[in-house]
């Protein structure tokens, strides 16, 4: 059975938080009252990093936003317990959460890098 990891809610919160407040800082509209595209558009934030261990040549997370209980396979045999940092990125259009992207790293160096939604 796998251990899923999990990124902490108060992170994931102060990260959504960002979001909505660049998007009341830029605006959705200019000063003319029209779409500001210059301003808007896709902004993303970094929630958190976790320390986790890769186990069968997988990490397991636990995403939020809906996305749920996920496991990402390492793409070469790294040996059990070996220590990995997962971080996870979450996505907004206005302010709005449209995806989240994890990256796990071993070593400092970035093995794997998946986007849920749009990122």
């Amino acid at each position: 059975m796998a251990n899923y990891n999990e990124f902490n809610n108060d992170d994931i919160e102060h990260a959504l938080a960002a979001a909505r407040a660049h998007n009341e800082t830029v605006g959705i509209t200019n000063t003319e009252s029209t779409l500001n595209h210059t301003m808007g558009g896709e902004y993303s934030v970094l929630a958190q990093c976790i320390s986790v261990t890769v186990t069968n040549n997988k990490v397991c997370l636990n995403l939020p936003l809906g996305i749920g209980s996920v496991c990402l396979p390492i793409p070469f045999n790294i040996p059990n317990g070996t220590a990995a940092q997962a971080c996870l990125t979450i996505c907004t259009t206005w302010g709005i959460p449209t995806g989240l992207k994890v990256t796990v790293s071993v070593a400092g160096v970035t093995i794997v890098s998946k986007v849920f939604g749009k990122c």
